[in-house]
């Protein structure tokens, strides 16, 4: 009975995984379609909203299932309420890549300001927050946590740092306004994604080690990843 409750609950981490991947490769795409201004691309990614959904459905009525057929405990329980957690975030994470690529349909037509005025660079970091979450809920590993602090930092200094940058090209040329409050949009959606991978974080974290922690850059005096308690 436990050994194949354990089967079950491994089956689901790896779906959840490839959900993750999928979300991420949502985001990713989105920021290259918009990067060189590919409406096909776009599609492709406004396309995968509804597996990424059904991803979601599905990978929560296996959790609940677990829960009423095998009643699990401390933390194997904390594991499905992780998953529970997880799909919530990647699905955010996903909509986003959607929104962008949105984005992406409506300015094509139009060149780029700056090179995107840092959307790529901040990308990446967002990205990589993402892969470190997925890497640390698959093999239980949290060490790659240990500089979310600061990476959500520059994060959120790239978003203040592009709204500045975009403000300035309005005030220089009416005509830039529209593609400039849209960077500013994906800036804004690129920052929502970063704290979904801090929120990840702080989830896998209480699934390992079952201690609840906060991840918050604007803990002036932290030196380390994780925060206060809960």
């Amino acid at each position: 009975m436990v050994e194949k409750f354990h089967e079950k609950l491994d089956d689901l981490k790896k779906e959840v995984v490839k959900m993750g991947d999928l979300s991420k490769d949502m985001l990713k795409t989105s920021v290259k379609a918009l990067k060189e201004r590919d409406v096909n691309l776009a599609c492709e990614v406004i396309k995968k909203k509804v597996k990424l959904a059904d991803m979601d459905d599905d990978v929560e009525k296996k959790a609940f299932r677990l829960i009423a057929l095998y009643q699990p405990m401390a933390g194997d329980m904390r594991e499905i309420a992780c998953i529970l957690k997880m799909i919530t975030y990647l699905t955010r994470i996903g909509r986003y890549g959607k929104d962008i690529a949105r984005i992406t349909e409506i300015i094509h037509e139009k060149t780029h300001i700056s090179k995107l005025v840092n959307i790529p660079h901040m990308a990446d970091l967002v990205l990589s927050m993402i892969d470190d979450a997925l890497y640390a809920f698959e093999k239980k590993d949290i060490s790659r946590f240990n500089d979310f602090i600061d990476r959500e930092s520059s994060v959120d200094q790239l978003r203040h740092s592009i709204f500045r940058e975009c403000l300035t090209y309005m005030l220089e040329d009416p005509k830039k306004i529209e593609r400039c409050m849209y960077y500013t949009m994906v800036a804004r959606y690129l920052e929502r994604c970063a704290d979904h991978a801090c929120k990840m974080a702080e989830k896998i974290h209480y699934m390992v080690h079952g201690e609840r922690v906060e991840i918050d850059c604007r803990e002036e005096t932290s030196k380390t990843c994780f925060v206060g308690e809960k």
